[in-house]
C-alpha cells in the first residue's frame, strides 16, 4: 500500500461558550485543520490538529505548509508503518510536532483500517470502557462556576477543571475553588489549571488557601522548578500540561516531585506514536493521566479515546470529549458523554467519517 494523496482543509470550531484562561488565553473560534490520506487500496486515514492561540509553540495556518514540504518523504511511502514514515518525517523537518500529529493520526487510522481493527486493538487491546470524563470550566464569576460545576454534576460528571486566573485575583481564584468544592460535595475530583499564568508566590497563596478542600493544582507556572516550589510549599497533589510533551520533560516532571499527573495531549507529543510513548513510560512512572488533545473536534477526539482504551484503567486519570465542547460536530454518529463517561468508537481505525459537507472548500492536495 501506498500513498498516493493528501487533502487539507480548515474548519473554524466555534466553542458553544467562551473559554477564559489567565495571561489572556481564550478559546471561543479556532481554526482546525483536517487532512485525508489516500492510498493505493481503498483505504483512507483521517487526521486534525487544533491549536489554540497563545497556548503552545502551535500555529493553526503553519499547519499545511508543513504538510506540503513533507509531500516527498509522504507520497509513495507506506502508511501501514506509521512509526517508520514519521521517523523520516522527522529527519527531513525538525520540530513542527502539531502539524506532524495530523499526519501520524491519520497514518494510524489507515494501519488499523488495513487491519480490519479499531485503533485501541492495534495499539494493544481496550482496557476499560467507558473511559471517564472531567468538565473544563471557563475562568468566570465564582458563583457562576460554582453553579456550572453543579449543573455538570447532574449529569453524571465527577471531574472538574477549574479555571484560574484570567482576571488576576487570587481571592476570586480561591473563591473558584471553594465554592466549586462545595458545589459538587466531598469526593469528585476538583483541580485548579492556571495554564502556566500564576507566579510561584501567587500560587502558593491560593493554594494554602484552600489546602484543607481536597483541591488539586494544575500547571501553576511556566517552568517546572517554580511547579515544584508550589508543589513542595502547599503540600497540594499537582498535574502538569504545558511543561510536559517528550520524554525528557516527562522525567524532569516526575523527577521534580511535581507531576502526580499529566496531561498528554496529541499535538504536543506529535501523533499517536509519540503518545503512546510517553503513555508507556507514564505507567513506568506511576502518573496518572489524561489523554487528550488541545482542542478539536472528532477525529483528534476519536484519536485520544483509542489511546485512552488502551491504557491501563489504574492510571486514566480521565479523557475529554472535546467535540462536545464545539460545533460543528464532524461526525453525528460518534458517541457522546453519557453519566461522565464516553464510550470509544468501535468501527474499524479511528472509527470516524467526517461529513465532508461540513469541512467546505479543500485548501491543498498534496500528490
Amino acid at each position: 500500500m501506498k500513498i498516493t494523496q493528501i487533502t487539507c482543509w480548515q474548519v473554524p470550531l466555534k466553542s458553544h461558550e467562551t473559554y477564559y484562561m489567565a495571561e489572556g488565553k481564550t478559546c471561543d473560534e479556532v481554526i482546525s485543520t483536517i487532512i485525508r490520506i489516500d492510498t493505493d487500496s481503498t483505504h483512507s486515514g483521517w487526521g486534525e490538529v487544533c491549536p489554540i492561540p497563545h497556548y503552545l509553540p502551535a500555529y493553526a495556518d503553519g499547519v499545511i505548509p508543513a504538510i506540503e514540504h513533507l509531500a516527498p518523504v509522504l507520497i509513495g511511502a507506506d502508511p501501514t508503518h506509521p512509526e517508520v514514515v514519521m521517523a523520516a518525517c522527522d529527519h527531513y523537518l525538525q520540530g513542527h510536532l502539531y502539524a506532524k500529529s495530523a499526519l501520524d493520526i491519520a497514518l494510524h487510522d489507515i494501519a488499523a483500517k488495513s487491519a480490519g481493527v479499531p485503533l485501541y486493538k492495534y495499539l494493544g487491546g481496550h482496557y476499560q470502557a467507558p473511559l471517564p470524563l472531567y468538565h473544563s470550566i471557563t475562568c468566570i464569576a465564582p458563583e457562576e462556576m460554582a453553579r456550572i460545576a453543579k449543573e455538570e454534576q447532574a449529569a453524571g460528571m465527577t471531574q472538574f477543571q477549574v479555571k484560574l486566573g484570567a482576571d488576576k485575583n487570587n481571592e476570586a481564584d480561591i473563591a473558584r475553588l471553594r465554592l466549586v468544592r462545595e458545589a459538587v460535595g466531598a469526593g469528585p475530583l476538583v483541580y485548579g489549571d492556571w495554564n502556566c499564568g500564576a507566579t510561584s508566590l501567587d500560587a502558593t497563596r491560593v493554594g494554602r488557601a484552600v489546602a484543607h478542600l481536597d483541591i488539586m493544582l494544575e500547571q501553576p507556572c511556566a517552568t517546572i522548578t517554580d511547579c515544584a516550589r508550589v508543589r513542595q510549599a502547599t503540600g497540594l497533589p499537582m498535574k502538569l500540561d504545558e511543561n510536559i510533551f517528550d520524554t525528557y520533560s516527562l522525567l524532569a516532571g516526575y523527577e521534580a516531585g511535581c507531576m502526580d499527573a499529566g496531561a498528554l495531549k496529541l499535538s504536543k507529543f506529535g501523533g499517536v506514536s509519540a503518545l503512546r510513548k510517553a503513555r508507556d513510560l507514564c505507567v513506568s512512572l506511576g502518573t496518572k493521566m489524561c489523554i487528550e488533545d488541545t482542542w478539536g473536534s472528532d477525529i483528534t477526539t476519536s484519536a485520544a479515546l483509542h489511546v485512552g482504551a488502551s491504557t491501563p484503567p489504574h492510571y486514566v486519570m480521565n479523557v475529554c470529549d472535546l467535540s462536545a465542547y464545539v460545533s460543528p460536530k464532524l461526525d453525528d454518529s460518534l458517541p457522546v458523554r453519557n453519566q461522565g463517561c464516553i464510550t470509544v468508537p468501535d468501527g474499524a481505525g479511528l472509527g470516524v467519517t467526517p461529513n465532508e459537507d461540513k469541512l467546505g472548500a479543500s485548501l491543498s492536495h498534496i500528490s
